[in-house]
This record gives structure tokens, sequence and C-alpha cells, in this order.
């Protein structure tokens, strides 16, 4: 058992609304509460705060008051309707629908999760039958908003059930009208000009890995047919002038970067890499310890302090890049994702960041077999512990009141947890399976686990950068990025 030390102070609880607090190095406090507003006061404003001897006159008050930090003055119609746009999600059915139309795999990445297999082995790859079924629970959803995401092993290595399920889904939503968005994450090295064209003609959006500077690349991605990053960076090259001549109203081709050991040492390359090649984000997140990643953690993982200090390198060097280029759309998709929870009055929904965590609620994977799971991370374990159904006898009433569901989302509710003291509560999130994969326990989610420590390393920074008006214009700009429209009203303060 752990023993968790909070700081005690006196509050006058007849002043003073609900809020958590952190004190930082330079002497000042954070103050946040459940609706994610915060505000950073000097020692001296604090006190006053918590002692309810600040007045109406001083300068933070109507901050305070706006914030519901005062508790005799407090709108809580406004309040209300703020906490339910916080979480709309809670209302919406799963949203994200990941189909591993094959685990094969003609790479050899030194940190596959996905445990893939050889590309020339039998017996694992999604039929026509189970594809045709899968789509048909997916607009059984009462989500209003439907993503497709096909993932592997390497899904062009399973083409042809990838290209039914791209006209399939497309044809059903002629009736079902749903906001249908379709992506396929691929490695690119089976790509050609017809399979480009006919995802360009169906808005596909597409995403692929790119892990840094060609050696690196190349170390962490193991081809053996060719030179990996070269052929990534040509295709990568074709897709985004065809969808960039084609398709406007949908995202160019992107990639994403996995950290592993190797890329330690090179958080400004990895990132001037994404500069170079015209990719208007880079998303830098750490390992999870599952498949072949937690086999070879000595090897190719790190410490939470280790990887803390690479990303703080990496941010900073995005920052950097838009202070000297302040036109630039270019940013840290992580960051933005926090910084969207921070200054905007919605939530982003980003399922690993929530309470509860979107396991089987927000997201669903259907594997190469036709079995269920929650998440992608729960077929990632390598067990059947997180199967919630089989697409060949389950119908989408059974699969989402499946017990493993309610435990997951028991399991990451935030409330009665190590996190309810803590004042990030707000922008955080736990994942029992990543609790699971490393102790056992779903909900052992013990204080200062190495993903605890990450989260909270990474939100120090983004809050001490913040203060910085400069920086914080920059952060304002990113977080409306995130959201529609009609969702861009900003908490400017």
């Amino acid at each position: 058992m752990i023993e968790i030390k909070l700081p005690k102070i006196k509050v006058n609880s007849q002043k003073v609304g609900f809020f958590r607090f952190k004190k930082s190095k330079n002497n000042r406090y954070l103050l946040t509460n459940d609706l994610g507003e915060y505000i950073i006061l000097p020692a001296r404003d604090f006190q006053k705060f918590v002692k309810g001897k600040i007045r109406e006159t001083d300068p933070v008050y109507p901050i305070l008051q706006e914030q519901g930090l005062i508790r005799d003055k407090m709108d809580f119609f406004t309040l209300i309707s703020e906490y339910q746009k916080k979480n709309l999600f809670l209302y919406q059915g799963p949203s994200l629908h990941i189909i591993v139309v094959t685990l094969r795999c003609n790479q050899k990445c030194v940190y596959c999760q996905a445990s893939s297999r050889g590309e020339n082995e039998k017996g694992y790859d999604l039929d026509m039958d189970s594809a045709k079924k899968i789509v048909d629970i997916i607009f059984t959803s009462p989500s209003q908003s439907i993503a497709i995401e096909f993932q592997g092993g390497e899904p062009l290595l399973n083409w042809p059930v990838v290209e039914f399920i791209i006209k399939y889904a497309r044809e059903k939503n002629k009736t079902e009208n749903k906001d249908l968005e379709m992506r396929l994450v691929s490695n690119f090295s089976l790509m050609d000009e017809d399979k480009l064209g006919f995802l360009v003609n169906h808005s596909v959006t597409l995403c692929t890995s790119l892990d840094g500077p060609e050696e690196l690349h190349n170390k962490n991605r193991i081809w053996l047919k060719g030179n990996n990053y070269k052929h990534t960076i040509n295709w990568l090259k074709k897709a985004q002038k065809v969808y960039k001549n084609k398709l406007e109203n949908i995202f160019r081709p992107g990639a994403l970067v996995t950290v592993s050991r190797l890329s330690l040492k090179y958080p400004k390359e990895i990132v001037q890499e994404y500069i170079n090649r015209g990719i208007e984000a880079i998303f830098i997140r750490p390992m999870t310890p599952l498949g072949v990643a937690k086999d070879r953690w000595e090897r190719i993982g790190y410490s939470a302090e280790e990887y803390i200090k690479f990303y703080k390198k990496a941010l900073s060097y995005v920052i950097t890049y838009n202070l000297n280029n302040p036109k630039t759309r270019f940013h840290e998709n992580f960051a933005k994702i926090i910084l969207a929870k921070i200054l905007t009055e919605y939530d982003p929904n980003y399922l690993e960041l929530r309470s509860p965590c979107g396991a089987g609620i927000g997201q669903i994977l259907y594997n190469y077999d036709g079995r269920i799971y929650t998440c992608d991370e729960g077929r990632m374990v390598g067990e059947e512990t997180f199967c919630i159904g089989d697409v060949k006898k389950d119908r989408y009433e059974d699969i989402i009141s499946h017990s493993t569901v309610k435990s997951l989302c028991l399991a990451s509710c935030l409330d009665g947890l190590p996190c309810d003291s803590c004042v990030y509560k707000p922008y955080c999130g736990v994942c029992p399976i990543y609790n699971y994969a490393t102790s056992g326990n779903i909900f052992s989610q013990m204080p200062l686990n190495d993903r605890c420590k990450i989260m909270k390393g990474t939100l120090d920074f983004i809050f001490e950068k913040i203060e910085n008006k400069r920086i914080r214009e920059i952060f304002v700009k990113w977080a409306k990025y995130t959201l529609p429209e009609s969702m861009n009203k900003n908490r400017d303060r």
C-alpha cells in the first residue's frame, strides 16, 4: 500500500469553491476544478483566496468567480452547461472502430506492439463474410460520427478485404447518413498507383510511420526488401500531392512516430524530419509495454524520466519553430489535445485521456479472426481477457453490455482513485489495460507508475510554458485546431 501525502491547507469553506492545487517551483500555485478551469496564483493571492479574503476589487476576483471558485458567486446554470460540454462523450456510442484485416506483416519493427506474423503465414486474414458482419455491427452504434480505421499487421497484405469494406461502408452510409470517416494505417511498402487512386476516390485518410531521419527509421523499422525510409518517403510525397490536388476537405496524409530507446538521442532531428516532409503535425507518444515491445523492453524501452527529458526537448523545438515561423500550422499533437482540454470549453474526446476511458464505449476493435476487443491495446495483451464478443454470433447490444466493458469503465473512472486528488485530474485519464499489462490488475492504478510520471511531467511542462505570453498565443492556436469551427470559442484568460 502506497500512502499519498497531500499538502494541508486551511480553507474557508464558506467562501471558497472546490479546487485542487499544486505548488510550482517559483512559489506560485496552480488551481484547477472539475470543469477543467485553471488559474495560476502567486503565493500571496493563493493565501488570501483560501482564507476567503479575496475582495471584489481585486483584479483576480472576476476570474475566480467566472471559474466557479468563489462559493457565494457561482452561476450554477452556466457551470452545469460547461460540465455537460466537457462530458458530451458520455452520450455517444463507440465512434472509433478499428479493423485488423490481417495480422501478417512484411516488416520486423523492433517495437511491434501488435505481435504481427510473417508475411507468408496462413490463417491470419479477415474473411469477406466476417468483414461484412463487422460493418453491419459498426453501423448499429448510436454515434453519429463513425471512424473506421484499418490496422494490422500490414493492411495492404489483405487488400481485397480493405477494398470491400470501404465500398460496402460507403454504400451502406447512403441510407444510414453517418458522419463517416475511413482511415488506413500502412507502412506503404505495398502501395501502388491503383491502390492510391482507389483510396483517394473513396476519401480514405492515410497515415504511415516515420520514426525520424533515415538511419533511425531504418533501425527501428526493419525491411529486408529495400530501404524502408526511402520507400516510405517516396509514397508519402506522392500521396501528399494527390490528396492536396483532389481532397482538400479531409486530412492530408500524415505519419506517426514511435519513440524507442534509439530515438532518445534525436528529439530535434525527429521533429525537423517532419517539418522537412511537409507534415502539419508530429504526434509524440511513449511506447507501451505490449506485444514484442514488452518482451524487448530492457533493450528498447526507457524510464519515464528519460522519456520526459526527450519530450521536453522535442516540444521545445516545436515551440521555437512556431515562434520563428508565426504563420506555420506545424504543431505537436499530444500537447494540442491536452491544450484543447485546458483552453476550450469542449473535450476533444481523446480516448486515453477521459474518465471513463474509451475502451468498449468509445472504441471497439475487430480482430482478423472475428473476435471483438475493447480497444487496440486490449488485443495487444495477447490473451482473451479483453475479448467482448464475436462478429459471427454477437449483436451490438451484447458487445456493449459485456461485463468486461463495465469493469473497464469502473476501473478507469478517476473518482475514488488516487487520481481524484491530483491537480491534473480534469486533463488526464488512466488505462486499465496498461495497469493489467504492468501489474496484472486493471484496478491497480499505482501512484507514480511510469504512465502517471509521464503525464505529470508533460502537464508540468505545458503549464510552465503557458505562463509565457507568446507561447500561450501559440498554444491557443493549437487548441483551436482540435475542434470544429462551431466549437472554437476558447477560454483565453
